[in-house]
């Protein structure tokens, strides 16, 4: 059995080591946790594995497992080790994020990551900028307990799926209104939900991008919903505004430029059309309400 480390731990009651299966004691899982924790800190992600012999005359061979409902043991399991893997974000995202910043866009992280290595990626690529620190950063240098931290000094914030699932909407508002950065982590479909809702009753354009089954809700109600054209599920797509060919969160910002370019070309071009017309058209209402006689002709009219 494999998946996340907080859940496979607690089903474990043994440990294999050199081959041999030993009683798995709280020293144990405390330098296993201090390992996973340096890994997730380095921004890696981290599975843990587990087994279990089972009896063969309870579970021959071709038994019917379901793991939607389990009709095999759960506890008890034999705790075989963890693997660690890293999912480079592309090369192009930090310098994406820095021109969304400039240009006046506010990037939110929300990931099912555990929040240390949604954190240490945050960081990688920008969306936590160098120097700003959370309530724990600012806990930990001051070597004080987070209770005792005032919230509004961290410009950044991790907020963790079960914390948010408690807040009521005045807490996910003031979080939303008062951290210029802020990542989500260990989130399921509803609270990404909640998270979209936030940001639009602050008064913001949302868009959201997304590849799952359980980003959909969060796509369908942002105003702008961005699916991944390779990597993206077919319902994720449908409940999309536009599709990202290329997968590349770079590509997002290349259309924010290319689409306010446009908007202030067109603005430019209504400008011009308006100053170009006054003066083609109050010859003629003076001509029709005081009868000054017309001073236009029409090669006049083409030159203006």
């Amino acid at each position: 059995i494999k998946g996340s480390p907080e859940r496979i731990l607690d089903r474990c009651s043994t440990i294999m080591m050199h081959v041999k299966e030993r009683p798995l004691d709280a020293n144990t899982k405390e330098a296993f946790q201090r390992s996973y924790d340096a890994l997730r800190g380095l921004g890696e992600l981290v599975l843990r594995f587990c087994h279990k012999y089972l009896d063969a005359n309870k579970y021959p061979p071709g038994y019917n497992y379901d793991a939607d409902d389990p009709n095999f043991p759960l506890e008890g399991l034999c705790f075989v080790g963890l693997i660690s893997m890293i999912d480079p974000p592309r090369a192009a995202v930090p310098d994406a994020v820095s021109k969304c910043r400039s240009a006046g866009i506010k990037v939110i992280m929300v990931t099912g990551d555990h929040p240390i290595t949604a954190k240490a990626i945050a960081k990688s690529v920008g969306i936590i900028s160098e120097g700003n620190e959370t309530v724990d950063d600012i806990a930990q240098r001051l070597n004080i307990d987070v209770s005792e931290v005032n919230k509004r000094d961290a410009k950044a914030c991790v907020v963790h799926g079960n914390d948010l699932k408690h807040m009521e909407q005045d807490e996910v508002d003031d979080i939303l209104a008062n951290h210029s950065e802020i990542v989500f982590a260990r989130t399921s479909p509803q609270q990404k939900l909640i998270i979209v809702e936030g940001c639009q009753r602050a008064g913001a354009i949302v868009a959201v991008t997304g590849d799952g089954v359980n980003d959909s809700p969060a796509l369908k109600k942002a105003d702008i919903g961005v699916a991944m054209g390779i990597s993206g599920s077919d319902v994720s797509k449908q409940a999309a505004d536009m599709i990202l060919l290329d997968d590349n969160f770079a590509s997002i910002v290349t259309g924010v430029e290319e689409g306010r370019l446009i908007f202030d070309n067109l603005k430019k071009s209504i400008a011009y059309t308006l100053t170009s017309n006054i003066p083609e058209i109050a010859p003629f209402l003076m001509f029709i309400l005081i009868n000054i006689p017309l001073p236009l002709g029409t090669v006049t009219i083409l030159c203006i």
